[in-house]
């Protein structure tokens, strides 16, 4: 007879969503069990954030050299790097993320850790399995937090032995001279600007014509110019493959180029198709992912909450903690509660970073709105860094300023895109924020340009100058 395990809330997946899930079960003293198939680990530290930065520091640093002869440099041309030696120690800063964020795991854990495969019986009766037989858990509320995977299409099948996904690539034990990639979303992008940073040949190749998955053709146009310059970039058009006695060949609108090896960088899919969720009664998206409210994480009307990658809502990191802090606290309480969600935020760390805050572009309304732009080439510090091809839009409201959005290809992006993520929740305006002290010469600059750009443009009068308030009104 199969043993069966009761639990107060059941946790599938030991990742970011799962062990923020954990903390909050605890918190609110209800007993708990987590459920892990493995390998421990969030997404972030083992194959996503933590190791494509490392890569990217590595690319920078390397790419440095070119700008040492600007300043009067000699001898440069006659270095050389080991990229032996280079990726074995950026396997080695991976293999310490991954296991730290394991060893984090098992110690949230502790004894209520199961290793095994999860199955749904029911909605709150789980199936494990494992090398050493199989368990049922009964839990009075579940969250599932199982992560996602790379998308790996079936056409690529006949390739298999020469494609690897962005999962697999710090597996590697040698870099290859020439790569070419499908996909040049955020991690694309990073990993071929890593990689062509190093001294590799890169192809990339997306079907959508922007990089970084850029809404805004402005930015679309200066991101596609910018990274062009470092990485042969096929967009907007069909690629086909066929394999040579030494790699894959690309082939694209009468272009053609022989690499000896393929990253798919198609995205992600959440890991559900495994939980037998259809037989066990769950109501089901046309992708075979559970319906749920975004706001409770709640899956139907069902005691089960699904967060993190597993959802497919917004697939980041301080996402799937937010997310996994909101199903843990449904889940050890009778009644859901609906939360607030944070402004959007997605940055990739490209250099200059392509960012995008808030109200996307292809969002937004197609009247009453005002777009401030400020470009690097009329910022003194962005000018210093060699920055000038930076380039800043945000969105904001034509009638009294408040802003919507914003997006960018910045050095620094990553610092402004959050101070514009704290100011478009507080629903602050381009006013409010220009009668904030802004330092020079700083990259921030940027921020206020725009915002005095929007101020021009908007209706409402305004005696003082732009910035300034007299004391009566502060």
């Amino acid at each position: 007879m199969t043993n069966e395990i009761h639990t107060d809330v059941a946790i599938i997946g030991a990742g970011s969503a799962g062990l923020y899930a954990l903390r909050e079960v605890r918190r609110a003293g209800r007993d708990v069990l987590m459920i892990d198939r493995g390998p421990l680990g969030t997404t972030c530290a083992r194959v996503g954030c933590m190791p494509s930065k490392a890569a990217l520091h590595a690319g920078a640093e390397w790419a440095t050299r070119k700008a040492l002869a600007g300043i009067g440099a000699r001898g440069v041309e006659a270095l050389s790097i080991d990229l032996a030696a280079t990726w074995a120690r950026l396997r080695e800063q991976r293999d310490f993320f991954a296991s730290n964020g394991a060893g984090k795991a098992r110690a949230a854990a502790g004894d209520k850790l199961i290793e095994g495969t999860a199955r749904f019986l029911e909605p709150t009766l789980i199936e494990v399995s494992s090398p050493a037989g199989s368990q049922r858990v009964r839990a009075r509320a579940v969250v599932i937090a199982t992560g996602s995977r790379p998308v790996m299409p079936g056409w690529l099948e006949d390739l298999r032995d020469r494609v690897i996904t962005t999962d697999a690539l710090f597996e590697l034990e040698a870099l290859p001279r020439s790569i070419g990639i499908l996909g040049l979303g955020a991690i694309g992008l990073e990993m071929g600007l890593a990689l062509s940073r190093l001294g590799i040949r890169v192809v990339g190749a997306d079907l959508a014509p922007n990089v970084g998955g850029l809404a805004d053709p402005a930015l679309g146009e200066r991101a596609c110019e910018r990274f062009g310059q470092e990485i042969e970039l096929w967009l907007g058009t069909q690629t086909r493959l066929e394999r040579s006695a030494s790699g894959i060949v690309m082939h694209a609108d009468g272009r053609k180029a022989e690499v000896e090896l393929l990253l798919a960088a198609l995205g992600r899919r959440p890991n559900v198709d495994s939980l037998g969720l259809e037989a066990a009664g769950f109501p089901l998206d046309e992708r075979g992912t559970p319906r749920f409210d975004p706001t409770t994480l709640q899956v139907g009307e069902l005691p089960v909450f699904i967060a993190g990658d597993a959802n497919a809502d917004r697939p980041l990191m301080h996402e799937a903690a937010d997310e996994g802090a909101i199903a843990g606290y449904n889940a050890a309480r009778k009644t859901p509660t609906r939360f607030w969600r944070k402004v959007p935020l997605g940055i990739a760390f490209s250099d200059p970073d392509i960012a995008a805050v808030g109200m996307r572009f292809d969002a937004l309304p197609t009247e009453g709105i005002v777009v401030g732009t400020a470009s690097g080439d009329k910022n003194g510090r962005a000018r210093i860094l060699g920055a000038t091809d930076s380039l800043l839009r945000v969105y904001a409201n034509a009638t009294d300023g408040r802003l919507l959005g914003a997006a960018m290809v910045a050095t620094g992006g990553e610092h402004l895109a959050h101070l514009l993520a704290w100011a478009i929740q507080r629903g602050e305006t381009a006013h409010d924020l220009l009668a904030l002290p802004f330092y020079h010469p700083v990259v921030e600059e940027m921020l206020q340009t725009a915002l005095q750009d929007i101020a021009a443009q908007l209706p409402l009068p305004n005696p003082y100058p732009i910035g300034l308030a007299p004391v009566e009104h502060l």
